[in-house]
């Protein structure tokens, strides 16, 4: 069955089509090779879509930060949120900082 035989059969003399060949190394060089090749979509896509999550989560903590500040432009919110955050205190008072057992780090000795 050498080459002849081969000739003889179908989706060789289809395959072996010039315009054939040349459609085939056309699709392969774009699919793999070029700059704007299906890989490098497939990898910007992905990119985008991570932006998109990173987006929508910055969106939320700006909300967050918006709706914090409106709170905070009221002067005893304010005032606790100084004493809670940043441990101030006023002049004359004393501030006790209560440490469970569970939340100090333990040493190895």
């Amino acid at each position: 069955m050498g080459i002849k035989g081969l000739k003889n059969k179908k989706w060789f003399r289809i395959i072996s089509n010039k315009y054939v060949l040349i459609f085939l190394i056309f699709l392969v060089w774009m699919f793999f090779f070029d700059g704007n090749s299906y890989l490098i979509h497939r990898e910007l896509n992905q990119e985008k879509n991570k932006l998109q999550g990173n987006k929508e989560y910055f969106n939320s903590e700006i909300h967050g930060d918006k709706s914090q500040i409106t709170t905070l432009k009221d002067s005893v919110a304010l005032e606790r949120f100084a004493r809670e955050e940043y441990f101030m205190k006023k002049e004359n008072e004393e501030i006790y900082i209560i440490e469970y057992e569970d939340s100090i780090p333990k040493k190895d000795d």
